[in-house]
Formats: C-alpha cells, structure tokens, sequence
C-alpha cells in the first residue's frame, strides 16, 4: 500500500510582527525585530527587561468577551491562527458535518497557561480559595488550546497536546502529520501557542541566566551565531498550519503551500537546560529527518536553525550541522528567525515551520539580523541580515528543547 503523503493546505499565525501571515512575512523579509521594551508587566527588578510582545491585542476583535474569558491567552493565540489557517485552507466544519470526524487537533505548549495561573495564584494567596475563578484550572491546563480549538471549530478527529519545550509545535506537527499518514484522520490543525511574558516566566528564565540583558538595544538583543550574543529574547504569539492528506487536498482543489516529507527525533539525555556538547543528538534528529525524507545532505537547500542567541545552543547546533552534512554544510544557507520574532518557546516550531513553508512558496530566504560580529565557532552561511533570493525545495527547520528534546522537520515543494 503506498503511504498516504501529507501536505499543507492552510496558515495561520500571529506574533510580534503582525497578526496575520502576510504581515508576518513581509516584516521577516524587511528584516524587522519584534523585540522591544516589556510594557505587560513590571520588570524593572529582573535583570531581562525586553521581550517580542503582541502590542494592543484585542481580543474581541475575534470573539466574543464571553468566550475570551474561558482562555487563558495562550490560548487566544492559538485560537486566532486556527481560525486563520482554517480559511486560508477553506476549510469549515458544521456540527454535524461527517467530514469533521476525520479532522483533529495536535497543539504544542511549553508552559500552557502560566498567565492566568500566575494570577489565579495572587488571588488565592491576597483574597482566599473563595474568589478564584472557577475556570481557572481549566485555563491553565496545556491541553486546553487544542481542547478549544476542537469545541469551536468542531473538529472530532484525533486531539492530543505535546509537551516538549521549545520542541513542542515541532512534535506536534511530525507527530499530526503521523496521524494522518496512519489514516486516522484526513486533516489535522497543527502547531503551538505560548503567552509567557509574565514575571514569573521572565524572572525564571532570567534566573537561569538564559536571557539577553541588552536591555538599551532591543532590537538588536537576539543575534543568532553572533560573536556578541549573550542570550534568548523570549516571544509570544501562535502558529497554525492545516495538514492534509495529499489526495483528500486535490479532490477539493486546495492550494498546497508544500508537503512534510521528513521527521526526526532524538534526546540528548545529558542535561535539564544545556544541549550535549557536540551536538551529537541534535545531529541525530537532523540525520533521522533527512532518511525520513529520502534526501542526501547534499539535497537540502534551506535549514531554519533552532539558533536561539545563546553561547551554547548557537555553536552546538553548528557542530551537529557540521556532523550532519559533512562538507555539503558549507553550502547550505542556514538563518534564524529567531532573530526577528524572539523566541516562541512551544510555539516556535510552528512559526518557524510555517516560514520555512513561505521560503519554499516565494524562492526567498530570511535573514538572520544582527549578524555584526563573526564566531570562530559559527563558520557557516547564515544568510547575514539581508534576505536571499534563490530557488528553495527543500527546507529543514529545527527545534530542540530544556530536557534534550531535539526535532527536525523537512519540508518539500510539490510539483501538481
């Protein structure tokens, strides 16, 4: 029996560079930061205070105050770009619809709703177990955006939640895509949500010395594979992309922005926070992806790198590209997205998936800005501060996460 492929037939996305895919696009290809000065909460004791924020949402742009009120942001996020992926695919379910049996779910998170626990804990700790909301621990669970999603949008096919880290929306999508390549579903919502620039999530990760403190120059703090970076910036927002069964998305005439052709996985099993020097595992999930695929190293045009401007993680995935792709390495181009949108924790997979789809789309690939100064041990191409026109087939995105969880995606166009 010849395996069911899987293509991807809707985007969606909302982050600090706009609240829809084109704006999201045309900003990476400008080359714009996101990042600016944290105005959502009072940071002015942590020593981290920049952040790529969604300014002025409104949530009632989308829905309806009584519905926003039962999610957490996090999951107003995901939400959002559902519904935008889900037009953008054509796709709508009624309630009784049978096609909505064969329609699911897979959402990723890393911290799921510290947002409103950080605020349904103040009001325990100030006002007493008597005033909580009695949707709190419904908000705060990670499952719940996936849960929403598959409630409004009527959407009864396979639901699950993937709680990996920064690998979690990478998972999630491998892992949808998975689902469907098995049959068990037709068409799968796919991708990741997080909302974590609160104190809590910034002071911790503050603590663990893991952020930039550049805090005069937010725009140029988060400079993957650059001899000056001294830390990740977080970011929030969401990704969606609409996975679909290839056949099922030519009989209705769907446009395919291009097919996820390999998966890997891989642990690191070395540390809670810090990649295995060497990058031996990460190299692992990369080599795992390419075979899924059928490709050789030489194969690859495009990686969109992990690269989050830490010391560590930025020369160890190097190592594992060197490891990886052996002499083809240096003719690969390789950027961070990162650069520009921060980073999204659980939900970076999905963005940077979904820029990796419109790589592919427009033949362009995105800059990695604030590349100033050289790293003898970052000696690869990673298309410095300027985006690249050049034909792009295929493309690999990356994502490894705190507890060694390492991902790779490979994504390639189809040709109808």
């Amino acid at each position: 029996m010849e395996e069911r492929r899987v293509v991807a037939t809707g985007l969606g996305t909302i982050s600090a560079l706009g609240a829809d895919v084109d704006t999201f696009w045309s900003n990476i290809l400008a080359g714009t930061s996101g990042v600016s000065r944290i105005e959502k909460v009072d940071v002015s004791d942590i020593p981290a205070r920049i952040a790529a924020e969604i300014k002025d949402f409104d949530v009632e742009q989308y829905m309806p105050k009584r519905q926003a009120r039962r999610m957490d942001t996090s999951s107003q996020y995901f939400w959002v770009a559902t519904q935008q992926a889900l037009d953008d695919a054509g796709i709508s379910y009624e309630e009784d619809d049978p096609e909505a049996l064969r329609a699911g779910v897979l959402a990723g998170t890393g911290i799921g709703g510290v947002e409103t626990f950080e605020a349904q804990f103040d009001i325990l700790r100030e006002r007493g177990p008597g005033r909580m909301a009695p949707t709190g621990i419904a908000m705060i669970i990670s499952n719940m955006a996936g849960g929403l999603a598959s409630i409004d949008f009527n959407l009864y096919g396979p639901n699950s939640t993937v709680v990996t880290a920064c690998a979690a929306s990478a998972n999630a999508i491998g892992d949808a895509a998975e689902v469907i390549k098995r049959g068990a579903a037709d068409v799968m919502v796919a991708g990741g949500g997080e909302a974590s620039i609160t104190r809590f999530a910034v002071g911790g990760f503050a603590q663990a010395r893991a952020l930039s403190t550049r805090n005069d120059d937010p725009a140029g703090a988060s400079r993957p594979f650059d001899a000056t970076r001294d830390g990740f910036v977080m970011g929030e927002g969401a990704a969606v992309m609409i996975l679909e069964e290839y056949e099922h998305a030519k009989a209705r005439g769907a446009r395919i922005y291009g097919e996820l052709i390999g998966y890997g996985m891989s642990a690191d099993g070395y540390h809670i926070t810090l990649p295995r020097p060497g990058g031996s595992g990460a190299a692992r999930a990369m080599s795992a992806a390419l075979d899924d695929a059928g490709l050789a190293p030489q194969d690859l045009d495009y990686i969109n790198a992990h690269g989050t401007s830490t010391p560590a993680n930025d020369a160890t995935e190097t190592a594992a590209i060197k490891t990886t792709f052996g002499d083809a390495a240096g003719d690969l181009a390789i950027s961070s997205t990162k650069s520009m949108t921060g980073h999204l924790l659980g939900a970076a997979g999905a963005i940077e998936g979904l820029a990796s789809l419109l790589a592919i789309r427009d033949g362009v690939v995105p800059p990695t800005i604030n590349y100033e100064t050289p790293d003898p041990e970052c000696d690869l191409d990673y298309v410095p501060n300027e985006a690249r026109q050049m034909p792009v087939r295929t493309v690999m995105s990356n994502s490894f996460g705190f507890g060694g969880h390492n991902v790779s995606l490979v994504f390639g166009s189809v040709d109808d």
